[in-house]
C-alpha cells in the first residue's frame, strides 16, 4: 500500500507552511540563546517536519488540529534536544510526534483512544514471522485497492489501529521501530497490525458495496 502522491504534497506544502509562516518563531517564547541547542535541533527534528505533520495529520484527522500537534511537539523536542544521545533521529521525532498526538486525542477526543487488542492467548498463537504476516490475504487484497478507497478506509479506523498501519504502510518501518516508538511490545504490534488490516479491509469491501 502506498501514500497517494496528492496527499504528499499536501503534506510537504503544509509542514513547509507551518516551518515558513511562525511555526519556528515560537521558539522566540522559550527564551533559549544557546546556539548549539538550535543547531542540534535543525539537524535532528526539523529534516523530518514532513514525516511529523503527516503522522500527526493521520493520527488526528485534520490537517489543522496537525498544525497544532506539530507545533507542540517541536517545542518538546526542542526543550528536549539535550537528551537525544545519538541512534535514529526519524524514530526520536515520530516518537514524540506519536505521544504528543495521543496526549492532544486525550485531551480532545478521549473517545477515539478506546480499542480492544488480541488477548494474549490469541497473540501467542501467531507466527512471529513477519514474511507470514506480510503473505496474509488481507495484505495481498489491500495492495490491490485504489489509494483514495485506503485513504477514505484508514481514517474510519481507531486511532491505535490507525497508528500501527500509518507507521508500517506509509512510514515503512519495521516491527521494532513501531514497537519502540509506540511502546508496545511487538507481539501487540504485530497483533494490532492484523487486526487493522482486516478492519481496513472490512470498511473498504463496505464502502464497495
Amino acid at each position: 500500500m502506498r501514500h497517494p502522491s496528492a496527499y504528499d504534497r499536501k503534506d510537504h506544502r503544509d509542514a513547509l507552511k507551518w516551518r515558513y509562516t511562525g511555526g519556528e518563531r515560537s521558539f522566540d517564547r522559550l527564551n533559549v540563546g544557546d546556539a548549539t541547542d538550535q543547531d542540534r535541533f535543525a539537524e535532528v527534528f526539523l529534516p523530518h517536519l514532513v514525516d511529523a505533520f503527516r503522522l500527526a495529520r493521520w493520527l488526528s484527522g485534520s490537517r489543522i488540529d496537525a498544525e497544532d500537534i506539530v507545533q507542540e511537539a517541536s517545542l518538546r523536542a526542542f526543550k528536549g534536544i539535550r537528551g537525544f544521545s545519538g541512534g535514529d533521529p526519524r524514530a526520536w521525532t515520530l516518537t514524540i510526534v506519536r505521544n504528543t498526538s495521543y496526549s492532544w486525542l486525550a485531551k480532545n477526543r478521549p473517545s477515539a483512544l478506546l480499542t480492544e487488542d488480541l488477548d494474549q492467548v490469541s497473540r501467542d498463537r501467531m507466527d512471529q514471522s513477519s514474511e507470514a504476516l506480510e503473505r496474509t490475504p488481507e495484505a495481498a487484497l489491500i495492495a490491490k485497492v485504489e489509494a483514495e478507497q485506503i485513504r477514505k478506509a484508514m481514517a474510519t479506523l481507531p486511532v491505535p489501529f490507525r497508528e500501527v498501519l500509518v507507521l508500517r504502510e506509509i512510514h515503512g518501518l519495521d516491527y521494532r521501530a513501531i514497537a519502540e516508538i509506540a511502546e508496545l511490545p511487538i507481539g501487540t504490534v504485530m497483533s494490532r497490525l492484523a487486526r487493522a488490516r482486516r478492519k481496513l479491509l472490512e470498511a473498504v469491501c463496505g464502502d464497495a458495496s
